[in-house]
């Protein structure tokens, strides 16, 4: 027999189970390029994601409320029967996680919000019927399949072949040449984070400035970072000369740098963002058990936040190295210079995209991005094998999140029974 008390400890256990393959899994996003490329070592990594993923969930993972009014299935439908919607959130929570789990023992890098939505329609066909489902929302998930990694790939693409190839390794003085690449493209991330940031950015620290003065503070920011970087990268080079033999190493060291810097951005803007993959179904279920009544907003409290980025940072140092290793080695070699244009384009299209409205993953930006790096050094770089198995876990996650869900859900409902 399944009580109220028994549903809440199972919710919460779901809700850290999320957390951590969330951490196992889509964490290898934001370290995966650093660590293949040789900037980071694991350990490492690991540290740093400690640090921001959990900053990034506790600070602004979520607003003070969030809505559940029906994004993917229309809460209407369960209205006389808030418990058959609670035990559905935490079906979804767990059978998501299941096929996290599984995904990431693959070693296959998949997006855990698909997992939830697939999850969602799963419990809600069963539960009340496929009509009750707004199918029409999931056509600009289809169409984020194709245009999210294609946006990151183009953009790696351009950036590597074009500017760290052309501009910096292919000319005459590549060490000189580094000197003023890696400052332009330092201040150009200061710029589009800052913007990011107090334009419409982060909900939980109340950040909203117009335009006319966020694009003034972004783009002054970012030309003050990137001339005081090339100041100092200017004298340490005066002090320390360059011997021609070990040029080449130089450049991917500044660049090495650099990509730790987009890497550590990357796992706080995942913090913020898919912390609430876990812990905004957990709160919801928490609060209709509690109360008994489908609420229209949903209080998030610190404590779940706090248990959420705790989740998500022990997922990272127990399991993370396997979808770490795919991004890293398995799709094309890294070098710091192409992990850095790998991260670096992932984090400007999530940001654009974020900022026109459309839901995007994560993990298929990177993924494009990875490969349009090694697209730019010719269809041999690629293991094709590697993309065909990621692919295909892509175009299986919603349908095997929602099958799980499912059968989990009927096991619910036939043990409250």
């Amino acid at each position: 027999m399944l009580t109220t008390t028994v549903l809440i400890v199972i919710a919460l256990v779901g809700g850290l189970y999320m957390a951590w393959n969330i951490g196992a899994n889509d964490v290898g996003n934001a370290f995966g390029a650093s660590v293949g490329g040789g900037a980071l070592k694991i350990k490492h990594a690991v540290l740093l994601a400690a640090v921001f993923e959990f900053s990034g969930a506790f600070l602004v993972g979520a607003p003070v409320s969030r809505t559940i009014s029906g994004e993917i299935v229309k809460t209407v439908a369960f209205e006389g029967n808030a418990q058959m919607l609670a035990i559905g959130m935490v079906a979804a929570l767990i059978g998501s996680a299941l096929w996290l789990n599984l995904a990431t023992y693959l070693s296959q890098p998949v997006s855990t919000t698909h997992a939830i939505i697939g999850s969602i329609i799963g419990f809600a066909a069963v539960a009340v019927g496929p009509q009750w489902v707004q199918w029409a929302k999931m056509s600009t998930i289809v169409a984020s399949w194709i245009v999210s990694p294609l946006a990151g790939g183009i953009l790696a693409y351009c950036l590597y072949r074009f500017l760290v190839r052309r501009f910096v390794l292919q000319s005459r003085h590549p060490a000189f040449m580094a000197l003023t690449a890696v400052p332009v493209a330092m201040g150009c991330l200061v710029a589009i984070v800052t913007f990011s940031v107090v334009y419409h950015g982060l909900p939980g620290l109340h950040l909203d400035l117009p335009l006319k003065w966020a694009a003034p503070i972004a783009g002054g920011l970012g030309l003050t970072v990137g001339v005081a970087l090339r100041v100092l990268l200017h004298k340490r080079m005066w002090h320390h000369r360059v011997r021609r033999a070990e040029r080449y190493k130089f450049v991917e060291r500044c660049f090495g740098y650099m990509q730790i810097f987009t890497a550590s951005y990357m796992s706080f803007a995942h913090g913020a963002n898919d912390c609430a993959n876990a812990i905004g179904p957990l709160a919801a279920s928490i609060q209709i058990l509690r109360d008994g009544v489908i609420p229209t907003e949903v209080e998030i409290p610190a404590w779940l936040l706090a248990m959420g980025g705790f989740g998500i940072v022990v997922g990272l140092a127990t399991y993370g190295y396997k979808v770490i290793q795919t991004i890293g080695t398995s799709i094309t070699e890294i070098t710091p210079t192409r992990g850095f244009s790998a991260d670096f384009s992932t984090a400007t299209t999530v940001l654009v995209f974020s900022k026109l409205g459309m839901p995007i993953s994560t993990t298929f930006v990177i993924v494009g991005a990875v490969m349009g790096v090694g697209l730019a050094r010719g269809f041999a770089a690629i293991d094709l094998r590697v993309i065909r198995r990621i692919l295909g876990s892509w175009l299986i996650t919603i349908p095997a999140s929602a099958v799980l869900t499912a059968i989990i859900y009927w096991i619910f409902m036939a043990l409250r029974a």
